[in-house]
């Protein structure tokens, strides 16, 4: 499993776990739902500090995005 999958397999568990909607995160970060979704599906590659701003949003560290 590369960087990407895991990212994306921790923000949804993160985010399902908190309640909250593809939707909610991309409100909070000023993106489109589709982003959020390409992420949390492996197929897009955020920048660091994007992933940053969702884990801000998540209310999480970094490091449990990427574990």
């Amino acid at each position: 499993m590369d960087v990407s999958e895991k990212l994306g397999k921790n923000l949804k568990r993160v985010r399902t776990a908190k309640k909250l909607s593809q939707g909610d995160i991309a409100r909070a970060l000023k993106v489109h739902r589709a982003y959020i979704s390409g992420i949390e599906n492996g197929k897009r590659n955020p920048t660091l500090a994007t992933i940053s701003k969702i884990a801000e949003a998540l209310k999480v560290s970094v490091d449990e995005l990427l574990k």
